[in-house]
């Protein structure tokens, strides 16, 4: 049996949202947000269980309509603002082996504000886990345009200083060491992880899910909506769930 699955898929999805309210229904190239994480794992066959942990009812109504799977309501003590998703995790993963009578080898967290992850990504990051039995998360990162450790300032004393002051060593950008961010699009865990309760993920072995740049934003707020609007629109962002079926031509 793969030590990989069954895993339980998590689309996160609380109602309140401060920098842009009602974001994960917001229409987004013709979908609510949320629904593009819904598509993209409805195209990954080995993501047998997906399911929508949100506290909010007119969100679980709008991913019922588009197929979405919303098994329970998430408590209120799960939906504030400074909740961290670890115990959401844990929440969701309880209520789901208990439901479903059995227990899940990892578990994947979608966050919907992350709607350009493409289905191969989540086959990366279930690839990457399964070769690693000593690992305990897979993480989606990008490589951003600029290197912070090259160009990062920070201001202090009311003067600029460079945050990692050792880097006064390398005297060309290209000889920095490659910087990768979190991108928010892929948090793989094993569930037993999960299960441990841990607070944060650095307490296990993470591995790197590389995905391009491109397609590694995060929408947070009206300008970042906007922006994904008009890179989905003019095709510089490609969602297979958006393409045309059928044809012939």
């Amino acid at each position: 049996m793969s030590a990989v699955l069954p895993c339980l898929t998590i689309v996160t999805a609380r109602g309140g949202s401060k920098g842009l309210a009602g974001k994960n229904v917001r229409p987004l190239a013709g979908l609510p947000l949320l629904v593009h994480s819904l598509r993209c794992a409805a195209l990954v066959p080995r993501l047998e269980r997906v399911i929508v942990s949100t506290d909010s009812p007119e969100i679980a109504e709008v991913a019922r309509r588009h197929g979405g799977d919303v098994p329970f309501l998430r408590p209120p003590e799960l939906a504030r603002d400074d909740t961290p998703s670890l115990p959401v995790l844990t929440h969701a993963l309880a209520e789901m082996e208990r439901m479903d009578g059995r227990r899940y080898a990892s578990v994947l967290l979608l966050e919907p504000t992350s709607p350009a992850r493409l289905p191969q990504d989540i086959e990366g990051a279930l690839d990457r886990l399964e070769a690693a039995p000593d690992a305990t998360m897979v993480l989606g990162c990008s490589e951003p345009t600029f290197n912070p450790f090259w160009v990062g300032v920070v201001e202090k004393n009311g003067r600029l200083d460079m945050v990692f002051p050792e880097m006064d060593k390398f005297k060309r950008r290209q000889d920095v060491p490659r910087f990768l961010r979190m991108n928010g699009a892929i948090y793989l865990w094993r569930a037993d992880f999960i299960r441990a309760g841990h607070d944060v993920w650095q307490e296990g072995k993470t591995l790197a899910l590389e995905m391009p740049e491109s397609r590694s934003f995060s929408i947070d707020d009206l300008y970042e909506f906007q922006l994904a609007e008009l890179m989905i629109g003019a095709g510089m962002v490609k969602l297979p769930w958006l393409e045309p079926r059928g044809g012939g031509g």
